[in-house]
């Protein structure tokens, strides 16, 4: 029988996730604080974490990470009451399983969690480390851009050249260095992950080369690195300009001499490493700021591939909307085999910004909630909705203009859900105070007292335009 550890300061919650995982035959124990399902780790040893992102006493971010530096196998499910896909990168980025969000379904929770304790391969798979399986499920569609991206992977795949992969997030980058890692003579061997962007600047040398018991405060036992764990494998470093600069002339010399020395030992151990790398931003861009080492930058850019984001290939959207809805069918015992043309066409039109991760979790949460034979519009989320319906309300007012010079000037109104006559300059002014206050709440972790200091204004205000925003909990 799986345990499973539930974390979150709403009772109700945890006394209706108890009562469902039970009747579903799981041994589950509880907790209201992050202290408290810390201390479970150790005297529960659960199989599986479903934690919600906000506890009171810590944010449940620092608890993901609390938990990978104790077990990096360990499969988490982060809780969250927002909808914003931010979120959903963030922690995912940060070594969980995935993510759930509120209201609960039930089907989706079993989903998740079958998949989790059973450890099945997804189109983005997030260990910290693993063997690879040499079967990659990264999708390759007969389009000129996929076949262009297959054809650089199968080129650079079987030399030892280290590679630069850029792309943003969710685009499948992971996926592509895995692929390149299962075409070389290295393929037998380990594959190792590590996201750079997740490591405090304090853990980062640690968690690179490892670290002998007793070598700093909190180094209770030996640690194993990331470069020796990928000896003789493949080491992929994500989003590899956040490394800390001091990280990085250590990692040069490491690469250089292909020696490494753990914190606190002055011995030396021979590694044979490949390295991949990937990065959303330019790293000229990040030389030029400082940010990044060039000489670094050379030893790395034996080969670059660029992977484009899903708004960018848009002859792709609907080749992996019908495999992701084939393999969540699947996996749900549905009959669902399609979308509705409406649908197809929003799906079209939407500029995916979170691109195939994006894309497969509206497709999984799709057929959870889809009744019929198709995905209609009553299942998608409501930030794809509302992007469509503004979306028909600009391309209205584009039409009204054209039939109002064929009209000879009268114009005729197409209706609209939202204010057709709104200012261009209020609604740029509305986005960029968007981007702004998610940015502070990023920044922040989504602490309100804190994002309200950064932006200047009380916590009232702030809670008031999240509301506008539907940022908050329904």
């Amino acid at each position: 029988m799986s345990r499973i550890l539930v974390i979150d300061d709403d009772h109700d919650i945890v006394a209706l996730l108890k009562r469902f995982l039970v009747k579903n035959g799981y041994e589950v124990e509880t907790a209201y604080t992050g202290n408290q399902g810390e201390k479970l780790l150790d005297t529960f040893k659960p199989d599986l974490v479903m934690c919600d992102y906000r506890l009171d006493d810590m944010e449940g971010t620092v608890l993901l990470m609390k938990i990978k530096e104790r077990n990096p196998d360990l499969p988490v499910i982060i809780i969250t009451g927002y909808s914003d896909l931010r979120t959903a990168v963030k922690v995912v980025r940060m070594g969980a399983f995935d993510y759930i969000t509120k209201p609960l379904i039930p089907d989706e929770i079993l989903l998740n969690i079958k998949q989790a304790l059973n450890h099945e391969e997804t189109a983005f798979p997030q260990a910290v480390s693993s063997r690879s399986k040499n079967n990659s499920s990264y999708l390759f569609s007969n389009s000129i851009t996929s076949k262009q991206l297959q054809s650089q992977i199968d080129l650079v795949g079987p030399t030892d050249y280290s590679v630069i992969i850029y792309g943003e997030s969710g685009a499948g980058k992971e996926g592509v260095a895995r692929l390149i890692h299962d075409k070389s003579k290295r393929a037998g061997k380990a594959f190792v992950a590590m996201d750079c962007g997740a490591i405090s600047r304090d853990l980062a040398g640690s968690e690179l080369f490892g670290h002998e018991k007793g070598s700093f405060t909190g180094a209770l036992n030996q640690k194993i690195g990331h470069f020796e764990m990928a000896n003789h494998g493949t080491l992929f470093l994500d989003e590899v300009a956040n490394l800390p600069y001091e990280m990085q002339t250590l990692m040069l010399r490491v690469l250089q001499e292909k020696v490494l020395r753990r914190i606190g030992n002055n011995k030396e151990i021979e590694i044979d490493v490949r390295i991949i790398v990937a990065s959303n931003e330019q790293l000229l861009e990040a030389i030029q700021r400082g940010k990044f080492r060039e000489d670094l930058y050379h030893r790395l850019n034996e080969f670059s591939i660029e992977v484009q984001p899903l708004r960018n290939r848009r002859e792709d959207i609907m080749f992996f909307a019908n495999h992701f809805l084939a393999e969540t069918a699947i996996d749900l015992g549905k009959n669902v085999k399609g979308f509705d043309p409406e649908v197809a066409n929003i799906f079209m039109n939407y500029p995916w910004h979170g691109n195939i991760r994006e894309l497969k979790n509206v497709i999984k949460r799709s057929v959870l909630l889809s009744s019929g034979e198709l995905i209609n519009t009553r299942c998608l989320p409501f930030e794809i909705l509302n992007f469509a319906k503004l979306e028909f309300n600009e391309l209205g007012e584009k039409e009204n203009a054209v039939q109002a010079q064929i009209n000879g000037g009268q114009s005729i109104q197409i209706p609209t859900t939202s204010e057709p006559d709104r200012p261009q300059l209020k609604k740029a002014a509305l986005e960029a105070e968007y981007e702004i206050i998610m940015t502070a709440l990023n920044k922040s972790n989504f602490n309100k007292s804190k994002a309200a200091d950064m932006l200047g204004i009380d916590r009232k205000t702030l809670y008031n335009k999240m509301k506008q925003m539907r940022l908050l909990d329904k």
